[in-house]
């Protein structure tokens, strides 16, 4: 496996180190696992502040309750299958 080398500092290291030991898993796997994890967590605080944004926009909120309404009624329409 080929990589890249990062710099961290002592600390994170450390702590690296210490779950890598804690759950058995290559100090590489803990790390691809913990960015990933951020990744989300950024993805998702985005999505929910973008919602926000949206909830507090009336004329926004307003056309967004009309387009789920209009696609709410799809799901009493009878179509059987594709």
């Amino acid at each position: 496996m080929s990589g890249i080398a990062v710099k961290i500092d002592a600390n994170t290291y450390a702590k690296l180190k210490q779950t890598a030991a804690e759950t058995g898993e290559p100090m590489i796997q803990v790390m691809a696992k913990a960015i990933e994890a951020y990744r989300r967590r950024v993805f998702l605080e985005g999505l929910n502040a973008d919602f926000v944004a949206l909830r507090n926009n009336r004329r926004a909120w307003a056309e967004e309750q009309a387009e789920r309404a209009a696609w709410d009624v799809t799901l009493a329409d009878d179509v059987q299958g594709d």
